[in-house]
């Protein structure tokens, strides 16, 4: 059944293979990155998309060729840089390490990705950020810096707050999905999320899914699973309709 899934996605969304056009290679700070924008219809509302911690890849691209497809203009940030994609473990914990620890230049990454798709004649006015695994703590980060986005979304994303760090600032709406079957991103930490959240009048959703491990979105993975991921989007189209209609 995954595997059929997997198929008739491949055959509905090319792969970045077939859309080099859509890539986008931008300057942040003098240092080059590659982001990936695709939109089908003009003043469509804007979908941030922030990758996890393999870079950007063709899971975030079909991904954001999926949101194009529902009437949304989708930019892929890249926050590790052009050409850095890594593929070992201990590259990836580099990589992320770096931007948890300079939490003002993964912010500027963002803010600089938003920009480039404003550039790109993006709707920004009407815009929601979401996010994967690393994306998703990423994104709550953007949350959490007041950036006045209409929705922050995560999918199994990290979700502990930093020190020093809160939600006053926040002013969109917050959509959380996480596998209760993740070792990964405790469900203590779902807790205190919600609680935190709730303390600061945060309107906000958090599902969690039965079975689902770490990275149960991602297609062709040991660690995917349909129900949850075919629950999952269909509750973010919905929050994303919802939120961009307001």
């Amino acid at each position: 059944m995954e595997q059929t899934l997997l198929f008739i996605l491949c055959c509905l969304f090319p792969s970045s293979a077939h859309a080099s056009d859509n890539h986008v290679l931008y300057q942040v700070d003098g240092e080059f990155y590659q982001g990936y924008y695709v939109s089908t219809s003009k003043n469509a509302p804007l979908v941030l998309l922030i990758h996890d911690w393999d870079g950007l890849t063709d899971y975030e691209i079909k991904r954001a060729d999926m949101l194009a497809q529902m009437g949304y203009a989708v930019f892929a940030a890249d926050l590790f840089g052009h050409g850095v994609r890594p593929t070992k473990l201990e590259d990836k914990r580099q990589h992320t390490g770096e931007l948890y620890k300079d939490r003002k230049k993964l912010r500027n990454l963002m803010l600089a990705a938003f920009r480039e798709a404003r550039r790109l004649g993006a709707n920004t006015n009407n815009s929601v950020a979401m996010g994967y695994c690393f994306g998703g703590a990423a994104v709550l980060e953007l949350a959490r810096s007041g950036m006045p986005l209409k929705g922050f979304a995560t999918f199994h994303g990290g979700l502990a707050t930093p020190q020093g760090q809160d939600y006053s600032e926040t002013s969109g709406k917050i959509l959380i999905m996480h596998g209760s079957a993740d070792s990964a991103i405790t469900m203590d930490q779902f807790a205190g999320l919600a609680t935190e959240l709730e303390s600061n009048g945060i309107s906000h959703e958090m599902i969690t899914y039965s079975g689902a491990p770490h990275a149960f979105t991602v297609f062709g993975s040991d660690r995917y699973r349909q129900d949850a991921d075919q629950k999952s989007w269909q509750r973010f189209s919905t929050f994303l309709s919802t939120v961009t209609a307001e």
